[in-house]
């Protein structure tokens, strides 16, 4: 299963053509995490046409799959915060949540 990241999702609403054979192309499922969702409809609802947008957004989830949250991916997300704050680095959650969800649930990330 290939994980889609916010930004292609973007780039397919905004109509790339790169994002749209990335899309065609791939044989495996292809998914997005709820937390891909979520930053999808915080775009559409802050944008000059929320009520467009969000039904754009609504159209493009009934052609991918949803992963929602489960323990292994918020164990995979406390692991990964941990580890990267001992190196000192930081990483917004919402990447951190993408990652986990990848890690656990998908053998591919696709990210611009």
């Amino acid at each position: 299963m290939i994980l889609f990241d916010t930004d292609i999702c973007i780039g397919i609403l905004r109509g790339s053509v790169s994002v749209l054979s990335r899309r065609k192309t791939a044989d495996d499922e292809i998914a997005v995490s709820f937390m891909t969702v979520a930053e999808l409809y915080y775009g559409a609802l802050k944008s000059t046409n929320p009520d467009k947008n969000c039904r754009l957004v609504e159209q493009l989830l009934l052609t991918l799959r949803v992963i929602n949250s489960d323990m292994e991916i918020l164990k995979e997300f406390g692991k990964l915060k941990t580890d990267l704050e001992l190196e000192g680095n930081l990483l917004a959650d919402a990447d951190l949540f993408i990652a986990a969800t990848c890690i656990t649930k998908c053998n591919m990330l696709i990210t611009g």
